[in-house]
């Protein structure tokens, strides 16, 4: 890259906030993973009746960190997330516990994907993954679905127009 280029890409915070639906998203990602094990002790401290104490400290132990997860994960999530696109590049912030900062320069942008499983579907949300030449992926999930569809539409244009070493 030029030094013109570098003086305008630097690894910076992100301005954008993901969409406010993103915290009851990733909770019910959180609910599916961390509520099983404790229902399923739960079940059978209620059926078992030799085995209730043994049970139950099986249904605490694992609801306990279960339900701090949900509790703190993704609020935690949303206070970190955010994602920017200027003219020249994509600036993502992601994760909670492993906190991840990177900016990709629109030059090396090559392809420029949509996300939407079924829980994002529910809640109206979706992704994006932003492949590189060096074929490393930036991901920016819990955009509203129609920000993330005009997004993409953006980008795709966008990376036409700039030459690069991706073109």
């Amino acid at each position: 890259m030029t030094g013109d280029v570098m003086d305008k890409v630097r690894l910076r915070p992100p301005r954008n906030r993901v969409e406010g639906r993103a915290i009851g998203w990733w909770s019910a990602q959180a609910a599916v993973f961390a509520l099983p094990l404790p229902l399923t002790f739960g079940i059978l401290w209620a059926s078992i009746p030799p085995t209730r104490e043994l049970f139950m400290w099986f249904t605490l132990g694992s609801l306990v960190p279960g339900l701090l997860y949900l509790a703190v994960m993704p609020l935690w999530r949303y206070r970190v997330h955010r994602w920017e696109v200027t003219g020249d590049a994509v600036y993502t912030a992601s994760g909670w516990l492993w906190q991840q900062w990177r900016v990709v320069p629109l030059s090396r942008v090559q392809s420029v994907d949509t996300l939407r499983g079924p829980l994002q579907q529910l809640f109206g949300l979706s992704g994006i993954t932003v492949t590189t030449a060096s074929s490393s992926a930036v991901s920016i999930k819990g955009l509203d679905a129609k920000v993330g569809d005009e997004l993409v539409a953006y980008l795709a244009g966008r990376t036409q127009a700039v030459p690069g070493d991706a073109s």
